[in-house]
């Protein structure tokens, strides 16, 4: 591969912006292949998975490039040397690169890679927690979450079937093959650019991952029933839901942001889904006034997100002990509140997109053991780890209210 300037400094900037003025990785990727115009989808994908590439392996190439943050330009350039010379690809004669000392970068790489906390990139806090929460099964779970995630694309039923999109999205040169065991998931066999398909603009899929749509499912869902997603932000299960329930019934989606309640009407319009209204959570009015009243409950819950580090590799860096704590407060906080809302004979279902025990199972238990759990009980849950699915890591548990 023949590195050319212009693609390696956007690179550069772009590492600035998300190590030293803590900017988000996808955003602000995002904004610099909007850039130039002329960059083709080679130039476009080598930015993309270079930048995200450094980020997810940041102290892995830190340790070997001996800089620490804040980094400087020169610093930043010495942790693209090492990610190139790792990759087997030759350093061009800038001055940037003078004295790159190769053997040494692939020296310290194999006496790095032996240590877990280097070989996976993550902060020491961050080792010890998985540790002391998943035990033996930590080092295969990261190691599994530092692995580049696969497109999954879930299909919209109000308009199309799978196989029938999985046809059209052949005749744009995007192969895909169906899922067993997720009925709308199409996988792709190499990542594209989906979002600029006519079968995208025409609301045929969404983006979601296979896990994630196990969410939906979960809640058993038939039309015509009631059904709130609490936290619904932009709203990729709330259009899963409404495609489940067929556009017949009721589906509130609530959320604390209005700006993504915003998005989510723009999505669902191109969806086609009309069974949906959102409500934004501007007071505790407006959890009270649905008291007892529906079929179905969702909490996806915001959590700490390290099911998901291989789409968002700089949430590694941004997490911390203190986040952790006060997460795990919002958690137990939404469960004790928005159960309310669950009418007698009705669903709730807890998920979040953490693969830790004290954000999931134990968060679950502490509700049925408080005095607004009393009338609920688990029907079922389900701990869904990368290592062992291939997707995201996931937890979702199902409980019923069984009061009379």
């Amino acid at each position: 591969m023949r590195l050319h300037r212009n693609l390696v400094f956007a690179v550069i900037d772009t590492l600035h912006l998300i190590f030293n003025e803590d900017k988000y990785a996808d955003k602000e990727i995002s904004n610099t292949l909007k850039r130039d115009k002329r960059w083709g989808a080679r130039d476009r994908g080598f930015i993309a998975e270079t930048t995200y590439d450094i980020v997810r392996w940041k102290r892995l190439y830190s340790e070997i490039a001996d800089v620490n943050p804040p980094y400087s330009r020169p610093n930043l350039f010495r942790l693209f040397t090492v990610w190139a010379t790792l990759k087997g690809i030759e350093i061009p004669d800038w001055k940037q690169f003078e004295d790159t000392p190769t053997r040494r970068i692939k020296g310290r790489f194999d006496e790095l890679s032996k240590i877990t906390k280097y070989a996976e990139s993550i902060p020491d806090w961050l080792d010890e927690l998985g540790r002391k929460e998943l035990g033996k099964l930590w080092e295969s779970e990261i190691h599994a979450l530092n692995e580049q995630a696969k497109v999954i694309l879930r299909t919209n039923t109000l308009k199309i079937t799978p196989k029938k999109l999985q046809l059209i999205l052949d005749e744009e040169f995007i192969p895909t093959k169906l899922i067993k065991g997720y009925p709308e998931a199409l996988e792709l066999y190499e990542r594209a650019d989906v979002f600029k398909t006519e079968a995208f603009k025409k609301g045929f899929f969404e983006v979601q991952d296979a896990s994630s749509q196990k969410v939906a499912h979960a809640l058993k869902l038939e039309p015509g029933l009631r059904v709130i997603d609490a936290c619904a932000g932009a709203g990729g299960k709330t259009l899963h839901i409404a495609a489940l329930m067929e556009n017949k019934g009721q589906v509130i989606a609530m959320d604390i942001y209005g700006n993504k309640l915003k998005e989510l009407k723009r999505r669902a319009k191109r969806a086609g889904a009309h069974n949906l209204e959102t409500r934004e959570i501007d007071s505790t009015k407006v959890i009270k006034k649905l008291h007892d009243s529906a079929d179905r409950v969702l909490i996806d819950a915001p959590c700490t997100g390290l099911g998901v580090l291989r789409r968002n590799p700089d949430a590694k860096w941004k997490l911390t002990p203190e986040f952790l704590k006060e997460i795990r407060e919002k958690q137990q906080n939404l469960l004790l509140d928005y159960s309310k809302m669950v009418k007698p004979g009705g669903l709730l279902v807890y998920a979040t997109c953490s693969i830790l025990p004290t954000e999931n199972q134990v968060q679950v238990q502490d509700f049925l053991n408080s005095p607004e759990g009393e009338f609920f009980q688990l029907d079922k849950d389900e701990k869904i780890l990368a290592h062992k699915s291939g997707y995201d890591g996931f937890y979702y548990a199902v409980l019923k209210n069984t009061k009379s």
